[in-house]
């Protein structure tokens, strides 16, 4: 039976952080597939990761726990056959609930050895009210508390009090018993999503929970909380100025930005990445596409320029 785990989390939390700097060093002995699913038609995740997987199934336009349950099943099945993975690891949108994929992969004959939720322990308190971020707690029973770097001692013991309350309040379960689908969850505390390797050696697979159907477990995110996405044509060889200007004068409404850029500053394309306020770069070498941004947020799509 094939191992998996769903790496789940809001928007700009550091999922991709937590594969490339956990699960890369620790499964190098191993034959790995990532399926990465990005809110929107253009995928920054998928770009990341082929330069570290060989072998990266992008799943796309949408939110796979509300839109994409058919083809998500379809996809992992063709790359099972096809490249015959050890293990498989599902790094949700910042935008979905984890759970229904996790079913898909029970109905896929899977053991689903975790659900690893990333959260973002500086920027918790600006989004920790939006219902997918409570559903994504309640659905997971491993809790990383990242960029602990970036906070005080007292930041992050009221960030742990609180994720422990959305946790208790939004714990997944079973409708037909009651009983939490998790018997027990772990909290973790991590630095570039970095979390130690006895974590994926216990995974005991999580119980079959086929018998609970998806619209009694999630919420609706999409219609109460609906994110909307732009994806710009961004001009290349600008210089930086251009760049941190174009992103200063964002709206508000928008929590999250990230894209590829070729600045003429630098002689590699950059990986733009932005969420609360901070701003990141980091070089992807061998990209040959266009310049671009993704826009994530919400009631963005009357003020910002027309979709791609």
């Amino acid at each position: 039976m094939i191992s998996s785990y769903v790496i789940t989390g809001f928007l700009g939390v550091g999922k991709t952080t937590l594969l490339l700097n956990s699960v890369k060093e620790y499964f190098n002995d191993k034959k790995i597939a990532v399926v990465v699913n990005e809110f929107g038609d253009v995928g920054v995740d998928g770009e990341i990761l082929k330069n570290v997987y060989s072998e990266v199934l992008e799943i796309s336009e949408g939110c796979i726990c509300c839109k994409l349950s058919i083809e998500f099943e379809k996809g992992v099945t063709e790359i099972v056959s096809k490249f015959k993975p050890d293990i498989i690891f599902i790094e949700t949108s910042g935008t979905s609930e984890p759970f229904p994929i996790v079913m898909s992969l029970q109905n896929l004959g899977m053991s689903v050895e975790g659900v690893i939720c990333v959260i973002d322990t500086k920027n918790f308190f600006s989004y920790k009210d939006h219902s997918t971020a409570k559903y994504q707690i309640g659905s997971s029973n491993i809790l990383v508390l990242n960029k602990i770097d970036l906070v005080t001692d007292s930041h992050l013991n009221e960030v742990e009090k609180e994720v422990k309350k959305i946790k208790e309040k939004y714990n997944i379960k079973n409708v037909l018993t009651g009983e939490p689908i998790f018997s027990s969850y772990m909290i973790l505390k991590a630095k570039f999503g970095k979390i130690p390797e006895e974590i994926f050696k216990m995974g005991k697979g999580i119980k079959e929970v086929l018998d609970i159907k998806i619209d009694e477990i999630s919420s609706n995110h999409l219609t109460t909380d609906a994110f909307f996405q732009k994806v710009i044509d961004f001009p290349d060889n600008v210089g930086f100025d251009y760049l941190n200007n174009f992103i200063k004068n964002i709206p508000d409404t928008v929590y999250r930005i990230k894209g590829i850029v070729k600045i003429k500053d630098t002689p590699t394309p950059l990986i733009v990445n932005y969420s609360f306020g901070n701003l990141t770069f980091s070089e992807i070498p061998n990209y040959k596409g266009k310049s671009f941004l993704i826009l994530i947020g919400s009631q963005i799509q009357n003020k910002m320029p027309a979709d791609r």
